[in-house]
């Protein structure tokens, strides 16, 4: 049982059915060695919101305690993403991520005859270093957290969904656990994290959610701390802080809520809950996002069942139709630029923040919707 649930649920970072579109997308203009844009150009879809997106990229280090998967590296090192409202939308937009990162994405997923500039080449909507706006203390801050195998650039449609509605929001890359993290000075971080996950895939599911939290924790203590490490850090308002993850980084979001008194909301996308809930459980919001029969009520994921129970606050249990996997992450918008499973994360996870972080009602959340007929309610 336990190890359909990993298979079907895809947390060990499965093939996704977006970048094996890729394959039949671009091969014919791959193999012609005179092109120097890109064989497919891909634009993530534009953010809904309001106000113009900017980002920035840090390199933060702990130096408090090692790598949990290279010991012999005595700082733990991360990579965040941090999207933004921004005071204007002119100028350079952000690559989706580092030509290293997209290589090492492909490989690891076993896909060949894609050139790397066709994934790290896709269209972002966010301006890199633009000037953040708002006022102080009035923005609310959303971490994400990606799916094992995966980096952070996974969530970006997400992110700059978010950050265009008002959200200060912060993508982590934890390091050694994607296929590739690209690291000041030319250095690739590969996933030696798999091996850990092939030999007990529980056992790693446990050390990895623990380990995420504690990532979590000190990004927070960077951000919103005494020195923040970023210019923009004095608009965000610390007392409404919400968490949102893809399969490991769903599973971790529960966890790291139980640690973390910061963490007011979170939401899991169809990741299995490898750290239970505790009896007293969990009182603050939390919303379960599911694809398939593996994540509804009675699915093979019984993880989901078990801790819906213990859960105490306001919560949703929501299910896509017809959905995967991948629905959760931009994986599908890189093929199909009308695909809808994304445009209903972005909808869903949304509406979630914004009655949970801004206190504004939000009747999507209460039942069916018209809109989105995919999304099932269950309980």
């Amino acid at each position: 049982m336990k190890n359909t649930i990993m298979r079907g649920a895809g947390v060990a970072g499965a093939v996704t059915a977006g970048l094996l579109g890729l394959l039949t997308a671009a091969p014919a203009q791959a193999a012609n060695p005179a092109r120097t844009e890109p064989a497919t150009t891909m634009v993530l879809p534009e953010p809904t919101g309001t106000r113009p997106v900017g980002t920035v990229s840090l390199h933060l280090v702990d130096r408090s305690r090692p790598d949990p998967w290279v010991p012999t590296e005595k700082a733990r090192e991360l990579m965040v993403s941090l999207w933004y409202p921004a005071e204007k939308e002119t100028g350079r937009t952000a690559p989706y991520m580092t030509e290293a990162e997209a290589a090492a994405l492909l490989e690891g997923q076993k896909i060949t005859g894609i050139p790397a500039e066709v994934v790290s080449g896709a269209k972002t909507h966010a301006v890199t270093g633009a000037r953040p706006a708002g006022r102080k203390g009035t923005l609310p801050l959303v971490v994400l957290s990606p799916g094992f195998t995966m980096s952070r650039a996974s969530l970006t449609s997400l992110a700059e969904e978010l950050a265009s509605r008002g959200y200060v929001v912060a993508g982590i890359d934890h390091v050694h656990e994607s296929y590739g993290t690209s690291l000041p000075g030319g250095r690739l971080a590969g996933c030696v994290a798999c091996k850990e996950q092939e030999a007990d895939p529980w056992k790693f599911g446990d050390k990895a959610v623990r380990g995420r939290q504690a990532d979590v924790a000190f990004v927070l203590d960077r951000l919103l701390g005494r020195r923040p490490v970023w210019k923009g850090a004095k608009l965000v308002d610390r007392s409404r802080i919400g968490m949102a993850g893809h399969s490991l980084g769903g599973a971790s979001t529960s966890w790291t809520m139980l640690k973390d008194a910061r963490v007011r909301a979170g939401i899991n996308m169809d990741g299995a809950f490898f750290v239970p809930l505790p009896d007293k459980g969990l009182e603050r919001p939390f919303m379960l996002m599911g694809a398939g029969e593996v994540h509804e009520p009675g699915g093979k994921d019984f993880t989901w069942g078990r801790d819906w129970a213990r859960m105490t606050g306001w919560k949703r249990w929501v299910t896509v139709e017809g959905g995967d996997h991948s629905s959760f992450t931009d994986y599908p918008l890189l093929v199909k630029q009308s695909a809808r499973e994304p445009e209903i994360t972005r909808a869903y996870v949304a509406a979630f923040m914004d009655r949970h972080l801004r206190g504004r009602a939000q009747p999507l959340l209460d039942g069916p919707s018209s809109a989105f007929p995919e999304v099932k309610f269950w309980k």
